[in-house]
Order: C-alpha cells, then structure tokens, then sequence
C-alpha cells in the first residue's frame, strides 16, 4: 500500500475531526481516516505506515465499551492484534487531553496504545515536546517528550492547527520512507 494509513477511536467526534485535518494536510498521501469500530485487522495491516488517534478515557484507560463508547473503540480493537508481529509498521500516536481537568493523567490513554503496539514489534514515531503545555503528570511523556503529538482542544483550540502542521512536516518524510523501503522490498520478490 503506497499510502499512510490513518485510523481512530472516538466517542464524541473531536478525534475522528483530529485525523481529517491530518488527511487533509497529507493530501493524496493518506488513507481516509477510518474508525477502528469500523474495521477489521487486515484493514490496518494493509498499510506499513500508520497515524493511529485516541481520546482519553478513565484513568488512563483504551477507550471502549468500559469507559461508556457504545459502539466500542481501542479497547475492543487492540486484542483482535494478539499474537501479530507488527514489525516492519512505522506507527505515529496522537492523542486527546484536557490539561485543565485532569492535569494528573493528562492524555494518559495515549500510552496505552504505545504500550500495546510496540509490545507488537512496530516502530513509534514522532514524539512531541511538552513545551506550551502545563500539567503536572503524564504516563505519555517519556525522556521529557509526548510519545505523540497532543492535542488539547478543550483549553488549547488554537494551537490546534500550527501543531498538526508541524508534526506533520516532522514525521512524514519517516512515514513515506518506510512506504518506499517496503514496496522496494516487495517488489524484489520479498512479501
């Protein structure tokens, strides 16, 4: 697949809008952003590079059935990967927060996924400053940068759009290289 695949979970929208403007900014390089309560495993694993999104929820939770998304999302989603190898799949995180509410696990959901995906072999990218934002814990925060771009739409709307672009510009030229390098591979007869 020569695209970057983008995919979310989401219950009230914000990360489902989150991933369009991503899509929009990458042009024809992006998949359509797909929630994962939509799709199957094969689905993602089309794609060897990835922009996954999730809200937070709980304390620190995968947002789901558990933490009140009906319809499901990451929760539901993330054990139909057990025993997947995802080595070889460049992977970006962003995640939602609310810095004001819940300064002491500020956007805590998004380790989660770190968690979980990488414990699968692939390869996170695109860490983020914490620079600009003001909390006094979170799990997403390791050697002092977000494992992820973060988005704080409740008390930071504004920044919203300059920091897409600019995680964008920092972590597609690594996105489209692994596209390259795997389609090199498979065309050499290697699948």
């Amino acid at each position: 697949m020569n695209t970057i695949g983008i995919f979310f979970g989401t219950d009230t929208g914000t990360t489902r809008l989150m991933a369009k403007k991503m899509a929009k900014v990458l042009g024809d390089a992006a998949s359509k952003p797909l929630n994962v309560n939509r799709i199957n495993v094969d689905d993602m694993l089309q794609y060897d590079s990835l922009i996954l999104g999730t809200p937070s929820y709980g304390i620190g939770d995968l947002p789901g059935v558990a933490t009140g998304i009906k319809s499901g999302s990451w929760e539901e989603f993330i054990p139909q990967l057990q025993g997947i190898d995802l080595t070889g799949k460049r992977i970006a995180l962003y995640g939602l927060g609310n810095q004001d509410k819940y300064p002491d696990r500020f956007a805590d959901s998004l380790f989660k996924l770190y968690e979980k995906l990488s414990g699968l072999g692939a390869e996170i990218i695109g860490n983020w400053p914490t620079d600009g934002y003001e909390f006094e814990h979170s799990m997403s925060v390791i050697d002092d940068k977000f494992i992820g771009l973060i988005i704080d739409q409740n008390n930071q709307a504004l920044l919203t759009e300059e920091r897409i672009k600019n995680w964008l510009l920092q972590i597609a030229p690594a996105l489209m290289d692994n596209i390259t390098i795997n389609s090199a591979y498979d065309l050499a007869g290697h699948n």
